[in-house]
């Protein structure tokens, strides 16, 4: 038998081979180089090379491991496993709150696997988790980064396919000795859901110093419990001592794989898509103060019914946003006092005003706190009130809760995902530009340094469900991307 010496590959040799590859500019006049050829099946099978000259003359030697990389994501599912919706072992949700007992599970599973895989972890004062793999040279690392954390009743993919392909990458990059220029990362982001602390995307927000740590901190966890982020952080043993900003841990670039978490890529039939930046949102809390009253002794006309006055201030943020060209949504809703026989006199809901730029979101924002005043002192607004009995005034107050402004992703890294889409799919038809219309920690990490988002296609649109799905292809197809990314990026910054 032949002996096979094994030597690292170096990514930078691959630059004598590009000829064979066709090139796309980027927007910044970047070249990235782009395969001709078609989709490979995505095989298991590990190459090593004696050299780079035994390489392909691009990044597609470099293959994810599909049952590996599903394997893996569907086995750390067991950390907070959530409601069945089928019979196949894997045909569940997944309820895995911030900071809970089984997100710990899950982040003591990423920190000793990460470790395992040659990485150097650093956790923060906000319990961020960074995996950073060295390079040949010294410098920020580029990331892969998502989260852990999941809805209540969430599903299996939204942020863990990105933290899972982030692990894949990893492996691949051990499994063919490959060195890359600089260092390479994986991060998990606490908190992105904002569904225990309600505040998405909280801690990124305050790696980018956007939000202070004492803000964070302090935020306690809904449904009537008494218990901070900086508590439960401390309760589980991630209240890190590196400070919580990208001063202290810079990257040099973020990547994020994620579920589109909408209908169009499956509708189209694309299979990648190139995510150019993220739409403008603004949450609210809106109080309706009316009057507590006996619903049998009294008249229509007497009352001051603020789960009525709720009802129709829900529908005219709908009716705002259809004419606006928005999306608003009420997730929250509380009756007080929550009596059968009688009429609340407080009700408080939130509503999520969102649309593809600040001037519309704050456009929606005026038209509805105009809209919600006159309907309390008992207007009529195109019709809302017909064939009903006016009642007494209420009162409505509004609280702003969180902003998110509309991000546009850097041109580079744009560019390298494209690149990758269009090498790993074979077709430029099968990729597509798209804006996010849910927010990411990618809209945080824009604003310290170059990032981009990569989207796969979700079964039937559905996501913040137990059934979100995407098919094991997919994924992969998503990690493969992820992968390129992250190493045409680190083959940029070794030219610039």
């Amino acid at each position: 038998m032949a002996c096979l010496i094994r030597r690292p590959f170096i990514l930078h040799s691959f630059e004598s081979r590009l000829a064979a590859t066709t090139r796309y500019h980027s927007p910044a006049g970047r070249l990235f180089p782009v395969s001709s050829k078609p989709l490979r099946s995505l095989s298991p099978k590990t190459r090593h090379y004696s050299s780079t000259h035994a390489m392909d003359g691009d990044l597609s030697a470099l293959k994810v491991q599909q049952g590996r990389l599903m394997d893996t994501l569907h086995q750390t599912c067991a950390f907070g496993t959530g409601k069945r919706w089928g019979s196949a072992p894997t045909e569940t949700g997944m309820s895995r709150l911030a900071l809970s007992d089984s997100d710990k599970q899950a982040r003591d599973w990423f920190v000793e696997t990460t470790k395992a895989l040659g990485c150097k972890v650093t956790i923060d004062a906000m319990g961020n988790i960074f995996a950073v793999r060295p390079g040949r040279r010294e410098g920020p690392a580029t990331f892969a980064g998502s989260h852990l954390d999941t809805q209540p009743t969430g599903g299996r993919y939204d942020g863990i396919l990105g933290v899972q392909a982030g692990i894949e990458m990893l492996s691949v990059l051990k499994d063919h000795q490959v060195e890359t220029e600089f260092p390479i990362g994986v991060v998990n982001w606490t908190n992105e859901e904002g569904a225990r602390f309600p505040m998405s995307m909280s801690s990124s927000g305050v790696w980018a110093e956007d939000i202070t740590l004492e803000h964070a901190h302090n935020l306690q966890e809904v449904g009537g419990g008494t218990a901070t982020m900086k508590s439960e952080l401390e309760r589980i043993g991630y209240l890190g001592s590196t400070p919580a900003s990208y001063r202290s841990m810079p990257m040099a670039a973020h990547f994020e794989l994620h579920i589109e978490q909408g209908p169009i890529l499956e509708t189209e039939k694309q299979k990648v898509g190139v995510v150019k930046g993220v739409q403008a949102y603004k949450w609210f809390t809106v109080d309706v103060n009316g009057r507590d009253a006996h619903t049998g002794t009294t008249p229509l006309s007497s009352r001051a019914d603020a789960m009525l006055l709720a009802a129709r201030l829900i529908m005219q943020s709908h009716r705002l946003a259809t004419a606006h060209g928005a999306v608003a949504s009420t997730g929250i809703l509380t009756v007080s006092p929550g009596s059968t026989n009688t009429i609340p006199g407080h009700v408080r809901f939130t509503l999520d005003v969102r649309a593809p730029t600040d001037a519309i979101v704050e456009a929606m924002e005026a038209d509805i706190k105009r809209d919600f005043t006159a309907l309390a002192a008992g207007d009529d607004i195109d019709g809302l009130m017909a064939h009903s009995t006016p009642g007494k005034p209420l009162s409505v107050d509004f609280r702003t809760d969180f902003v998110s402004h509309a991000t546009v992703f850097h041109p580079d890294c744009v560019a390298a995902v494209r690149a990758s889409a269009e090498a790993v799919t074979g077709s430029a038809s099968l990729v597509r530009d798209m804006i996010s219309g849910a927010g990411h920690d990618s809209v945080y990490a824009n604003r310290r340094c170059p990032t981009s988002m990569i989207f796969v296609p979700s079964k039937n649109g559905v996501s913040h469900n137990p059934e979100e799905y995407t098919s094991p292809e997919d994924c992969a197809i998503g990690a493969e991307v992820l992968l390129q990314s992250v190493l045409r990026y680190d083959r940029l910054r070794a030219t610039q």
